[in-house]
């Protein structure tokens, strides 16, 4: 009888409109929830705050530090983007270790290794059944490595989580294009990695679709990939295009400041994304995802958190000439404090080079940035700040801190399995007898990182001025971080002044140097490193002595990844040239003519 009045309970319950329903703060929503359209704003709002993770989606969010390990034909042909007609038997790694990866990155406090198994120029890392674009036809080895299994036996091995990128774009098969015969092709890849190497934490795929050798596009079958992967590794977490985690809208390390993983934003791998998106007017790169005001049009709300993605090094793939580039200790921790900090994973590539290891500039830096965040973590000034803290919009909680304590970082965080709630937060410490302001902001979710300037106190005060139902704070912390300086200085890709240069037209860029000069290279920097419109992908670049004769240096070039990765692109010519005139003919991504202004572009010269 005990029994069936609990039932009867639950069931009674389960019949309360969504107000009453709220109130209770017990029924939640995993991963995804649709509105019926006859919600009134506070009963969106509250369901909006009982949308929670699966279990996969929160033990993804506590990890906090991944990496991704870029690795390829590409490390080989010193290019970021390959066009699939590399002959594999440039891939051979003379020491390649995959342990010293793991192990390092397990040192300075990582959490999970994704790798490069095929990118978009279709090579291979394991000895896959589908093509002879891989390993097997390395000298690698004789033929007969596999870097996949290498690396899982290495995270094996130091308890590391392990994941992979399969690129769909390959500009190697040539069935791409063929839509239904290219599916069943990297299904079939798909296939071979979940289904060999043990467990695959994380499936990471990006939405890249250009052309293949034979010039079409395909039409990816992102719900065949998508059941694939639930069929052979359910645990795993599909990231970017996928619905468990979201890409944060660029390739610099940055998170917003307000970042909802409660979203209205409508994965990439739903048919009706499109249609969603472009009815609410958001995108990957837009500033507001979730805000009540986004709530108001929304048919559903998806848990979709946010993955920051960036390079230590200024390319994703190891270049030589980037060894003196790896980022500073103070980019680094900028990075974490507005990625991890902004209720975000942060996924940083640290790219093997030619050896097959981790290059030594990369792992100094890797130990300082553990170093820094030891030191900086080690020490919680905050006492009983783990204490839960169920807290009503309007309300406030006083922590003590430790006696005279210096704090210039304070950290919230929620318990997201039950939603992520708050939307607007100050923070106050105790300074000569009154409360003083030291940082606000809007979203905590899983962690929120406030940087202020130094401050002494021995109380700290949290005021939740708005939230979605109550919030359910988990931990208040606060800590000293030691302030960085810069380190370095700009990067100088441009040796000869241009105040003797003339711009001759802009459309396509031509340029009198002023002099005859031995050309070595050219650059091209996007302003301020932003992505436009009318931004330079595929050119050609020509080369003359006086202006009318020209001499065409290079035919099929291409700024890879540019779009995302809007950084300097230094072309080495084929040979030196002795030239005064040089012009760069270069079209956009979507292939109408770009706009390259006089100062972005560059030479190296012969001194």
């Amino acid at each position: 009888m005990k029994k069936l009045s609990q039932f009867l309970a639950a069931c009674a319950m389960l019949s309360l409109p969504v107000g009453i329903h709220a109130q209770q703060d017990t029924a939640y929503f995993v991963k995804h929830l649709s509105f019926s359209g006859n919600e009134t704003m506070e009963q969106k709002v509250s369901m909006a705050a009982r949308l929670v993770p699966t279990p996969q989606q929160l033990a993804w969010q506590q990890m906090e530090l991944t990496a991704f390990l870029h690795f390829g034909i590409n490390t080989f042909t010193d290019r970021e983007w390959g066009d699939g007609s590399e002959d594999p038997a440039l891939f051979n790694p003379t020491d390649l270790d995959a342990e010293q990866w793991v192990k390092t990155l397990k040192e300075a406090g990582f959490k999970m290794v994704l790798l490069t198994a095929k990118h978009h120029d279709g090579f291979c890392l394991w000895p896959t059944k589908t093509t002879k674009h891989s390993v097997a036809s390395s000298p690698w080895k004789n033929g007969k490595g596999d870097v996949v299994k290498e690396l899982r036996d290495a995270c094996t091995k130091y308890d590391m989580k392990f994941g992979v990128y399969l690129s769909p774009w390959d500009r190697n098969a040539s069935c791409y294009g063929d839509s239904p015969a290219y599916n069943k092709f990297f299904i079939e890849q798909l296939t071979e990695l979940l289904t060999n190497y043990g467990e695959v934490h994380e499936v990471w795929f990006d939405g890249a679709n250009g052309e293949g050798p034979n010039g079409k596009k395909q039409t990816y079958d992102w719900d065949a990939f998508y059941k694939t992967i639930q069929r052979l590794q359910p645990k795993a977490v599909m990231a970017i295009m996928g619905d468990d985690v979201r890409w944060v809208g660029n390739e610099k390390g940055l998170g917003r400041e307000t970042e909802w993983s409660a979203t209205v934003l409508t994965p990439g791998v739903y048919a009706r994304s499109e249609a969603n998106n472009a009815r609410l007017k958001v995108y990957s790169q837009a500033k507001d995802l979730g805000s009540r005001e986004m709530l108001k049009d929304a048919t559903e709300l998806f848990w979709y958190p946010s993955e920051v993605d960036v390079s230590i090094r200024p390319g994703w793939f190891w270049h030589e000439a980037e060894n003196d580039k790896v980022k500073s200790l103070k980019q680094l921790s900028d990075i974490y404090f507005q990625s991890v900090g902004y209720n975000s994973v942060l996924l940083l590539n640290i790219p093997p080079d030619r050896r097959g290891r981790i290059h030594e500039a990369d792992v100094a830096r890797l130990k300082e940035f553990a170093a820094y965040r030891q030191e900086t973590f080690k020490d919680n000034k905050v006492l009983r700040g783990d204490q839960p803290w169920e807290a009503p919009q309007g309300t406030s909680r006083t922590y003590a801190v430790k006696s005279k304590s210096s704090i210039n970082v304070v950290m919230l965080q929620e318990d997201i399995s039950k939603g992520q709630r708050v939307e607007d937060f100050t923070l106050e410490a105790w300074d000569n007898g009154s409360w003083k302001p030291i940082g606000k902001g809007t979203t905590v979710g899983y962690k929120r990182m406030v940087r202020f300037p130094d401050t002494v106190t021995d109380s700290l005060k949290v005021t939740i001025n708005q939230s979605r139902l109550n919030a359910h704070i988990q931990q208040v912390a606060a800590y000293y971080a030691k302030p960085l300086a810069e380190q370095g200085s700009a990067t100088n890709w441009n040796n000869l002044s241009r105040d003797s240069w003339k711009k001759l037209s802009g459309s396509p860029l031509t340029i009198d140097l002023g002099k005859t000069v031995t050309l070595k290279a050219f650059t091209y920097a996007p302003l301020n490193a932003e992505a436009k419109p009318t931004m330079a992908f595929r050119y050609k670049f020509y080369v003359s002595q006086d202006g009318k004769k020209w001499k065409e240096v290079i035919s099929h070039g291409e700024f890879s990844n540019i779009m995302h990765n809007p950084l300097p692109q230094t072309v080495t010519l084929p040979q030196a040239e002795s030239v005064r005139f040089v012009k760069l003919e270069a079209t956009t991504p979507d292939a109408t003519t770009a706009t390259v202004e006089l100062e972005e572009f560059g030479v190296t010269v012969a001194q």
